[in-house]
């Protein structure tokens, strides 16, 4: 059996855009066992979900613990390289695919394009190397029926990307007020900013308590997602959730919903900065910060066909 390699060692919300490109490469080589280069617990549940056959445990651009005989197509859908490149070249394979890239030594690929939608990036590279696959591939299906719950997730993986978590609480708060059961997700590392998030009466703290297929499930059973640009936000999208998505410092022409722009409002506050923000920043970005606790909730309440939530006095900022 021929092997195919695709390294992308990236979380959660990078993996779920990959999806597309990953359906592309199994098109493309139907025959062939398709491994994936990625964290165990994000490449685990893609294996469980079929998207992919075997896992290579790898983190960012770790050195990969490959044995047995160099891949017959290597794939990377983790960057642009050198580095990255390097780590498959580095493999001996049969044919690479990737993007163009002369300090590489990779000068016949397609060029890098710069304003792609993260998703249509890696479509069209595999697409060229003949896997057709389109952003439609992003769907996973629904996980069952739906259990009239809210998800507010807070967290982000940088400072810069979390909306401030009193804005947060007002939100919940209003949700429970209106008789919706509301859950708060988070990471382990995230239990402080989820306790502070869920103190309104009501309102559930799950933070820590679900693994990634749990946290699929929850999010692919609810009747609407709250979060920034954020992995669950990408979940939201991959299950046909309905979500109000916060954006900031990113703007979602890269990162946001590509697909049914009906499910999805879209949160983002442009005019707020002139300059280019920082994803991996220290701050909470002017663009994230503009957004209030009444936009939220009018979002929400679109999404939700009720009437318009107030958020529960006092104000904070």
């Amino acid at each position: 059996m021929s092997t195919v390699l695709v390294l992308r060692a990236l979380g959660l919300g990078d993996a779920l855009t990959g999806v597309p490109a990953l359906r592309g490469v199994r098109r493309r080589w139907p025959e062939a066992e398709l491994v994936l280069a990625a964290p165990p617990e994000v490449g685990g549940w893609l294996r469980s979900l079929a998207v992919v056959d075997r896992v290579l445990p790898t983190r960012g651009l770790e050195p990969l613990e490959w044995d047995g005989p160099p891949p017959d197509v290597a794939v990377n859908l983790h960057g642009r390289g050198p580095e990255s490149h390097r780590l498959l070249l580095d493999l001996a394979p049969a044919e690479l695919v990737a993007f163009r890239c002369d300090e590489a030594g990779v000068d016949d690929g397609l060029p890098w394009p710069d304003e792609d939608h993260e998703v249509d990036r890696w479509v069209r590279l595999v697409r060229e190397a003949g896997g057709f696959c389109s952003p439609e591939d992003l769907r996973l299906g629904p996980v069952g029926r739906r259990g009239h719950h809210v998800v507010v997730h807070p967290g982000a993986a940088s400072p810069s990307r979390r909306w401030p978590a009193a804005r947060w609480a007002e939100v919940a708060g209003a949700m429970a007020g209106r008789g919706r059961a509301v859950v708060v997700t988070g990471t382990a590392p995230e239990r402080e900013l989820c306790e502070q998030v869920a103190a309104a009466p009501g309102v559930e703290n799950r933070c820590g308590e679900d693994d990634l297929a749990g946290l699929d499930e929850l999010v692919g059973s609810a009747d609407l997602v709250l979060c920034g640009d954020t992995g669950t936000a990408h979940l939201a999208t991959a299950r046909a959730t309905p979500s109000v998505l916060l954006f900031g410092p990113v703007a979602p022409a890269a990162w946001g919903p590509r697909i049914d722009p009906t499910l999805h409002r879209v949160l983002w506050r442009p005019e707020a900065s002139d300059g280019p923000g920082d994803p991996h920043g220290s701050e909470l970005d002017p663009r994230l910060a503009a957004i209030t606790v009444d936009e939220v909730l009018a979002a929400a309440a679109s999404l939700l066909d009720e009437p318009a939530l107030s958020p529960p006095r006092a104000r904070v900022p």
